[in-house]
């Protein structure tokens, strides 16, 4: 959420490239925005180039008209500071700015982030352009927000970064002998003797294995992509710190990228005011993907709302076919993200380009220039409805009693693994609890592993296969108080920095758990040959990916396997520890044994659901000093049912619901019960 004294509404709007057309084409922009209800444009995005031409010029004359121009037409701005691509002359006469490959390629100047995120080059320039916009528009009222580079991303392999990477690793360390024990290097020989015999983990040192993906020393992988997330967030950090030093009181944000593999945006949301994200889901892809997506956002920042700096209007260009969103799916997608926390909603891109590899992503104003087309129309209806609510939902919370935890360095680690199975995936492992808790309609709230646990009933830590120092004690403490801990296979393995725990698996968590972990099956995908299967509630359900072979030490045994020589062990326990209790799911398993098995743990907890009614309809809630507001979305193309516990009046149709009575929603359909 940009909060600001400037902001009375849900912001709408998007990023906007006058700087690419003629000064007449403004004005008519001017117009179509107005009739739209687009109250917000970011701007500068990509203007470097233009901005600053060579090494010592400035030009600011487009951008100082530009600004003018919003701002007479009562059009809030977020300012990015354009540094997310470099101009060409740097790249040809600073070639230490461009990045290296993992194959120890050097890149030309080019497309955009490209830019080595240890260069001094880079370093220098992006902060002095920074501050010059900051100095320069410092006094415009309608900023509410700086908006640093641009979706930040990638990896660095050049010399700059090997250097810091050295830096970075003594600071971490300390000592040679601490490096070479947290890396395990007696492991093949190799051991360092010096701080220049650490080089990068790529191609050129043969640190990757057969596959390309699992690395030889996953300790060094593991620590080049905490420092290559460092590296960038230091980039960031020092455009933030430049902007504030003229404009401390504008919230400074960058656009986040979801569930985005290579920065670590946990330890990123700690240096931002709010978070903002850029969401486009595929087309055909379960509503329920991105709407963990919004919660994970809404997570980074303990659950205060976030914007949506980016989605497309109609179209995204990059898809292998680029399908339009069908009527009614951007309202869909825009009150999902809002139902999820988000309290600006905003789109790229406001005018369609005519060239690049962008001109067919979707825009507010397609290439025809008018307002005569299904998407400007639907961009103006969710623009009234956007204004009626008005400030009804700014600020609003989302009540959860249920945390899932989300780790990036788990994510790296469960990556980089040399075994058990290459099928093991720590987001897909994390979206099949979170689907089923979603279409059970129980709120949730993702956490990192430095988040308290303490307001809730229910955590579920799926595959935490690294156990950080002191994360054990954290469950400890939760389950100790009465609360309910879910965890599954592959978890509790190493500890910070992949080292084995020795002792028996699940290390840290065995107490906890109450089970011992002999070993771990693979399962092959398609389990060709037997079906490994186990029985919950007299319903069979499938066993995959891996089958962990366990004993109980006190925990209670709820399922075991049906077949192969492991038939008859656990896979489902739960063990009473304190006033609380563990449970451990030993394999992958389907939806319906999820939503079953989620289903008596939150009953058993004392977690109700929001309502009753389809699993097919997203329930959401959010509350504030307005009151409660319970977000109904229909992503299907068939009418569905839900039954109200509390009455209250929808915002959008103005119906009033009494409790116990039904909701119909027809196909694509959204409505938000209020309640006081």
């Amino acid at each position: 959420m940009i909060e600001s004294s400037k902001v009375h509404k849900i912001l709408y709007g998007g990023d906007y490239n006058p700087e690419q057309w003629p000064e007449e084409i403004w004005k008519e922009d001017m117009r179509l925005f107005k009739l739209a209800h687009i109250d917000v444009v970011t701007l500068n995005v990509f203007s470097w180039a233009a901005l600053q031409p060579d090494e010592i010029t400035y030009d600011f004359s487009k951008l100082d008209k530009i600004m003018e121009y919003v701002k007479e037409n009562g059009l809030k701005v977020c300012f990015a500071t354009s540094t997310g691509a470099h101009p060409a002359w740097m790249a040809r006469k600073y070639p230490d700015i461009l990045r290296v490959e993992h194959n120890g390629m050097k890149r030309k100047f080019g497309a955009r982030h490209n830019s080595c995120p240890n260069s001094p080059t880079y370093r220098k320039y992006s902060v002095a352009l920074a501050a010059k916009l900051a100095e320069r528009y410092k006094d415009y009222d309608n900023i509410v927000a700086w908006h640093i580079s641009n979706e930040y991303g990638g990896e660095c392999y050049c010399e700059n970064c090997e250097k810091a990477f050295r830096v970075w690793l003594h600071k971490k360390y300390g000592t040679l002998d601490e490096l070479n024990r947290v890396w395990n290097t007696s492991f093949w020989g190799h051991t360092f003797y010096d701080w220049d015999d650490v080089v990068l983990p790529d191609m050129r040192s043969e640190e990757f294995n057969w596959d390309g993906i699992r690395t030889n020393f996953q300790g060094i992988s593991l620590d080049y992509r905490r420092f290559n997330s460092d590296s960038i967030l230091d980039c960031y950090k020092l455009e933030r710190d430049a902007v504030k030093e003229y404009t401390p009181d504008i919230p400074v944000t960058t656009n986040l990228m979801g569930f985005y593999p290579s920065l670590d945006y946990q330890k990123w949301a700690k240096e931002m005011d709010f978070i903002s994200w850029d969401s486009y889901p595929s087309f055909g892809a379960e509503t329920e993907n991105n709407a963990m997506a919004h919660d994970l956002m809404r997570g980074l920042k303990g659950g205060k709302p976030f914007a949506l700096m980016e989605q497309t209007p109609s179209v995204s260009n990059w898809h292998t076919y680029c399908a339009l969103k069908r009527p009614g799916v951007m309202r869909l997608y825009s009150y999902q993200a809002a139902a999820h926390g988000a309290d600006t909603i905003m789109f790229f891109q406001m005018r369609r380009s005519i060239g690049a590899c962008e001109k067919y992503h979707g825009a507010v104003i397609d290439h025809v220039g008018n307002e005569n087309t299904r998407v400007f129309r639907e961009i103006t209806a969710l623009g009234e409805e956007l204004t009626e609510l008005s400030d009804t939902l700014l600020g609003a919370r989302t009540p959860a009693e249920v945390a899932v935890v989300f780790d990036w360095d788990n994510w790296w680690a469960t990556v980089l693994s040399a075994g058990p199975s290459r099928c093991i995936n720590y987001y897909e492992e994390i979206y099949q609890y979170y689907k089923a808790l979603l279409n059970l309609h129980i709120p949730m709230d993702f956490v990192g592993v430095d988040d308290d646990l303490s307001g809730y009933k229910v955590v579920m830590a799926p595959m935490l296969y690294m156990c950080k120092d002191g994360y054990d004690e954290k469950i400890r403490s939760f389950v100790k108080a009465g609360g309910t801990f879910l965890t599954s296979y592959f978890s509790g393995y190493v500890e910070d920095h992949d080292l084995v725990i020795t002792g028996g698996y699940p290390g840290r968590l065995r107490d906890i758990l109450g089970i011992w972990v002999e070993e771990s099956d693979a399962i092959p995908a398609g389990d060709a040959g037997m079906k490994h299967t186990f029985a919950y509630k007299d319903v069979t359900y499938p066993a995959e990916v891996l089958c962990d072979l366990s004993h109980t030490e006190g925990a209670e045994t709820l399922a075991t396997y049906d077949n192969d020589f492991y038939a008859g062990m656990p896979v489902l326990t739960c063990n009473t520890f304190g006033s609380g209790k563990a449970c451990y799911v030993a394999t992958r398993s389907n939806q319906d044994f999820y939503r079953t098995f989620l289903t008596d743990i939150m009953k058993e907890a004392g977690v109700e659901p929001l309502a009753e009614g389809s699993d097919k309809v997203e329930i959401t809630l959010r509350e504030n000093k307005n009151g409660s507001f319970l977000f109904l979305l229909n992503p299907t193309d068939e009418s569905q049912e839900v039954t109200l516990k509390k009455a209250g009046t929808d915002l959008l149709g103005g119906m009033t619901y009494q409790a116990g009575e039904k909701v119909v929603l027809p196909a694509k359909a959204v409505a938000i019960v209020q309640s006081r």
